[in-house]
């Protein structure tokens, strides 16, 4: 698992529809600013000229002669003071494609004029959807540099919204620039002011954590995350990273006490972020000592010494010192475990059908010894993903644990028998529907034969919202086959798939 992984990063990779293109503005001024000067007059009209015009070497002369005469005015003209000026000389950058101008000569404009300050973010987010549109285009087709010059632009422009700031700040976060990563996030803070941006602030700020976490700046990590839950509490993806810092930095306390708040927030998060912090609970548990090296060393210094010890002497001597090491092992790693399975039950009440989390719980519960919840779990698990080796290891391990000797061979016995195993791996919901990738693999020595995997998308109640058929060609042995699956309709969360 990579840094990014274990924090979760990114919370909010930018998936946004390109903003749309604007119905051309009119050319006037909106907030009715009066010229007030003759050089701007003619400014204006020249503008209106270049606006207007079908002829390119007409449009050409007008805007040389706009810039001619409003250059004078804010200069020699006596006019740095006029609001207007300014606003028109903004008009005319735009209209010519120098953004820097037109930012520098409509921030002086909003500030003499306050009244035309709508009307400003209007011209100015006329300027950026274009760009920002270009930069989403990039990005979609793989092109990180073009994406990356085209949001610079865009944003240079306009940051009224925070979209065009979050998809340069992942692109940077995502090719381990975390300084400008960290910029473009606190920016996007900022351009989220408005209400209906709370998801978008609440996710950037979050992010300039985890752009330190992941590039392994702990320090500044732990301040980032301070000063997210100070403004957002009870977000226990923040909890438990920060918990895991704080382990890293050997504040165990501190970090048991963050640990234990995750799951008293369950009920304001969703089943994502729960999940995502027990798994961060999960690795901060230090790694079990080797109990046979243990004995091992133990048993080379023993012979060493005089008289020399027999074998059982030696055994008695050193089983004792790898039995302790493994009880202090568990007092700090099963605490920690507990913990992070209350996260996944937290979790799986509300996806009750998240595979890679009941396979964990399932895992977490073996090794902390708690027998009972194994089996149904494992019963939950081959249920959404029967053909996976993995499931079927887990219903052996949990019918062995109860005893069920039949039931082990013969889960053992569809494991040995199993043509093609489907492991699922890559599962991406978004707001209107969710596609899925598996792999088939055929590790017996014959083609397997032609099959069908229905795969059914489920809502948070379990319901299933849409069923998509796949048909299976035949696998050639150890040639794996992709099967990838795509569909449509808003709130699945989940999948599971039958032959």
């Amino acid at each position: 698992m990579t840094a990014q992984q274990a924090v979760g990063l990114l919370v909010c990779l930018a998936a946004a529809t390109p903003a749309a293109v604007p119905a051309q503005l009119p050319f006037t001024a909106a907030c009715d600013v009066k010229p007030g000067n003759f050089l701007v007059n003619s400014g204006v009209l020249y503008l209106q000229t270049a606006a207007t015009t079908k002829f390119e070497d007409q449009r050409a002369k007008a805007l040389k002669d706009a810039a001619r005469v409003l250059t004078q005015a804010v200069t020699s003209g006596g006019q740095e003071k006029n609001g207007a000026a300014w606003y028109w000389m903004g008009r005319y950058d735009l209209m010519a494609h120098d953004l820097v101008g037109a930012d520098t000569a409509l921030t002086k404009a909003r500030t003499l004029v306050p009244k035309c300050e709508d009307d400003i973010s209007l011209r100015r987010r006329e300027a950026w959807v274009p760009l920002f549109n270009g930069g989403v285009q990039a990005w979609q087709a793989g092109k990180n540099d073009s994406a990356i010059a085209s949001f610079r632009r865009a944003n240079g422009i306009y940051q009224a919204e925070p979209m065009g700031l979050i998809y340069i700040a992942n692109l940077f976060a995502t090719t381990n620039q975390t300084d400008s990563a960290v910029k473009y996030f606190r920016l996007a803070v900022l351009a989220a002011s408005d209400p209906k941006y709370a998801k978008e602030r609440r996710d950037s700020f979050l992010n300039v954590a985890l752009s330190y976490h992941g590039a392994q700046r702990y320090d500044e990590a732990q301040g980032a995350y301070r000063e997210y839950l100070a403004t957002y509490p009870g977000d226990v993806q923040a909890l438990a990273n920060l918990g895991s810092l704080y382990l890293k930095a050997g504040k165990r306390d501190s970090a048991m006490a963050l640990y234990t708040q995750v799951a008293d927030h369950a009920d304001s998060a969703d089943a994502e972020q729960l999940f995502v912090a027990a798994q961060v609970l999960v690795n901060a548990v230090p790694e079990a000592p080797d109990s046979s090296a243990v004995i091992s060393r133990c048993a080379t210094a023993r012979k060493k010494r005089t008289p020399v010890l027999t074998p059982r002497q030696i055994a008695a001597r050193c089983e004792p010192g790898a039995a302790d090491s493994m009880r202090q092992f568990h007092a700090i790693a099963d605490p920690q475990y507990r913990l992070a399975a209350k996260a996944y039950r937290a979790g799986l009440n509300k996806n009750p059908y998240a595979r890679e989390a009941l396979y964990n719980l399932a895992g977490i519960s073996f090794l902390t010894g708690d027998s009972s919840p194994q089996l149904p779990l494992a019963q939950r698990l081959y249920a959404i993903d029967p053909l996976n080796k993995t499931t079927i290891a887990a219903l052996v391990r949990a019918w062995g644990i109860n005893g069920k000797k039949d039931s082990v061979l013969h889960y053992l016995q569809v494991a040995d028998t199993l043509s093609a195993e489907v492991v699922v791996s890559t599962f991406t919901p978004t707001e209107k529907g969710a596609t899925l990738s598996a792999l088939v693999t055929n590790s017996r020595t014959k083609p397997s034969a032609p099959f069908t995997l229905t795969f059914e998308f489920l809502d948070p109640k379990g319901t299933v919202v849409a069923t998509q058929a796949q048909d299976v060609p035949t696998v050639a042995p150890n040639a794996p086959q992709t099967v990838a699956v795509k569909v449509e309709w808003a709130g699945i969360v989940a999948w599971r798939y039958r032959r």
